[in-house]
């Protein structure tokens, strides 16, 4: 009898590349990396507003790097796709506090400026 031998790791069908050649997708390190400073710049009144920009910079850009690994799910790697959604979130949850931060913060100023006595007028 012939033994037969059949490939140990075969690559699923449309796979452009074999299992060990899957590569990074191209910005998940970035992405991370954004979504993490998004979350620092959030918790300072004024500042936080450079947290709203990086978190919408970071949406933008994990909402392409998914369509990307969802078009072809075999050629990139698992650990960069949990990049992009860690990043994601860190992004969502730094945009709703930073938009939260910024809007008390802006609140407040209005307020100081409302409780100042109005130039010009005697009493």
């Amino acid at each position: 009898m012939e033994e037969q031998t059949t490939p140990t790791n075969p690559s699923p069908p449309g796979n452009l590349y074999p299992q060990h050649l899957q590569i990074n997708l191209p910005n998940s390190h970035t992405i991370l990396v954004l979504g993490i400073l998004a979350l620092v710049f959030c918790w300072w009144h004024i500042i936080s507003i450079v947290g709203i920009i990086l978190s919408i910079v970071t949406l933008y850009l994990a909402k392409k790097e998914l369509s990307i690994y969802y078009s072809q799910p075999g050629n990139y790697t698992l650990s960069s796709l949990n990049n992009v959604k860690a990043g994601r979130v860190c992004a969502i949850i730094g945009l709703i506090i930073s938009i939260i931060i910024f809007v008390v913060a802006l609140l407040t100023i209005i307020g100081f400026i409302a409780m100042m006595p109005m130039w010009g007028m005697s009493e």
